[in-house]
């Protein structure tokens, strides 16, 4: 009995180590590790895009506007952008007044030792020079946060926001009335007026006459009292939107929402690009990405090609496939020197001395344009072209060639109408991944078109309609410069990540159109493969 148990037991753990060994020879192993390596890489890359897409579908919704007074005495209204803990230092609780300094280190003794902050966008920068104040909970007054309930937010043509109490409606500079719910219906009642008036003055020309002009000039304005007791006009043609913030329903807060996109889509930056639209940034990047494309696919397919087509294997052919690609890995920024170099500086500088000399030493070509920031991101994307179309062409089965060579065809022929519609969809992924990268490129963009603000689109309505030589405004490059050259970079951090988004949607758009087309020639062209 007890040798069957004990061979049962010997062909138990058999069984045991052949499964582990079939594990091992299968490589489970290897299965586990490849699998987590793509769960962290999605994990990653998903986690990036959700970071964006919250910050930037938040950034517009509207927050209450809180008012908040210090044991000093200090009264500040804003919005709460942001809220974080911190270790305050000896000093910051040494100039509070007695008590309140008392208060802190209890708080802070309860909290081991860390206390709350919370920055307030506090706007109004021509009174105070500042549009943002950080304010500690230690600092606070007790029960000194209110939510006044006529706090106004305004969103100005410059200036930036401005934060207050409805204090007076003034029409031609008369005071009409002094009530907030009044003050208010006589703005929702004459701001759009207002602000037709400020589009027609715009319009008007220098030839109309003074009683013309006149007739457009701002009758109305709102005054406003600040927290810190001072007293602002404000003319009603100079305010782009402005609500009670604390008094908003749902309904109310998701058309302003709405509004504020409609704005960022469709309309001019401002406050050196940190409000306003985006508009001509959507459409130079869209422009220059389509100019990039149409010049990179001729030269990229043609020179795949001759080298899989027609030239034959050899020392010149190794050599010029090791420079495409080694040209894959050369830094960006080194193709925006060559740009600049050559093609605003020689080919553009040609063009100027042949055809515009009248206009010199101002250039026309010869600097920075979508035209030749195009051109140059055609060359950075050229490998990328080259050798996806090289592999699409060489998928294409060599039977189909050789049927085609029976058939009396010639070599042009056969590449024609054999081999390049059934290579199609992998020279189109080229062009997508060609669109991807040089849609985000912005190191060369720097040097060779893109400015922060561009006042006319390098396509429009004039003969000839398309302007190359002009400087556009491009969406990476905007985001750069939001995150890093914005006087105020606490405002424009929400639109880094809102213009983040766009870029991201409009490459996808871009990418999804391309990737459709690529479908449907291979579905047209799969069944017929022999």
């Amino acid at each position: 009995m007890s040798s069957t148990a004990a061979h049962t037991g010997t062909t138990a753990r058999r069984r045991r180590f052949s499964a582990a060994g079939s594990i091992l020879a299968r490589n489970e192993p290897m299965l586990w590790l490849t699998g987590g390596g793509l769960v962290i890489c999605v994990a990653m890359i998903v986690g990036l895009l959700a970071l964006v897409l919250y910050q930037g579908a938040t950034t517009f919704w509207p927050v209450p506007v809180v008012q908040i007074e210090t044991v000093a005495g200090q009264i500040h209204l804003g919005e709460v952008t942001r809220t974080e803990t911190y270790l305050p230092a000896d000093t910051e609780i040494e100039a509070l007044p007695d008590a309140a300094a008392a208060r802190a280190r209890r708080t802070l003794a309860a909290e081991d030792g860390q206390a709350v902050r919370r920055l307030l966008r506090t706007g109004n920068f021509e009174l105070t020079n500042e549009h943002f104040n950080w304010i500690s909970n230690l600092e606070e007054a007790p029960a000194g946060e209110t939510r006044p309930d006529w706090a106004i937010v305004i969103e100005r043509e410059a200036w930036g926001r401005f934060y207050g109490l409805p204090a007076a409606f003034l029409i031609d500079g008369r005071t009409v009335t002094e009530d907030p719910a009044e003050i208010w219906a006589r703005f929702d009642r004459h701001h759009a007026d207002a602000r037709r008036d400020r589009v027609a003055g715009e319009t008007a020309t220098a030839a109309e006459d003074a009683s013309s002009r006149a007739a457009n000039a701002p009758r109305y304005a709102l005054v406003m009292n600040t927290s810190s007791g001072q007293q602002q006009t404000l003319e009603l043609n100079e305010i782009v939107r402005a609500y009670p913030a604390n008094r908003l329903s749902f309904g109310q807060k998701a058309g302003l929402y709405v509004g504020r996109w409609f704005e960022f889509l469709t309309a001019d930056p401002r406050e050196a690009n940190s409000e306003g639209g985006v508009f001509p940034a959507i459409f130079g990047t869209v422009v220059m990405t389509l100019f990039m494309a149409l010049a990179v696919v001729p030269f990229g397919v043609l020179a795949a090609l001759y080298l899989r087509e027609y030239a034959k294997a050899g020392p010149v052919v190794s050599a010029v496939r090791i420079s495409i690609n080694n040209l894959a890995g050369v830094p960006s920024i080194v193709f925006g020197v060559f740009g600049l170099g050559f093609f605003c500086y020689i080919v553009g500088g040609g063009l100027d001395q042949l055809f515009f000399a009248e206009h010199l030493p101002n250039p026309t070509f010869g600097t920075g344009g979508i035209f030749w920031a195009s051109l140059t991101l055609a060359l950075l994307t050229l490998p990328v072209v080259i050798v996806a179309t090289e592999e699409a062409l060489a998928a294409v089965p060599g039977s189909m060639r050789e049927g085609s060579y029976a058939c009396g065809a010639s070599k042009w022929q056969t590449i024609q109408r054999i081999v390049l519609p059934r290579a199609m969809p992998g020279i189109l992924t080229g062009v997508i991944l060609a669109m991807a990268r040089g849609a985000g490129e912005v190191a060369p963009l720097m040097l060779v078109g893109a400015v922060k603000l561009a006042p006319e689109l390098p396509v429009d309505g004039t003969f000839p309609f398309i302007h190359g030589e002009r400087s556009f405004m491009h969406l990476g490059f905007h985001i750069f410069d939001l995150g890093f050259q914005s006087q105020n970079s606490e405002a424009a951090k929400p639109i880094v990540f809102t213009t983040t988004l766009l870029l991201i949607t409009i490459v996808s758009a871009l990418n999804l159109a391309a990737i459709w087309l690529r479908a449907r020639l291979h579905r047209r062209f799969v069944a017929n493969q022999f």
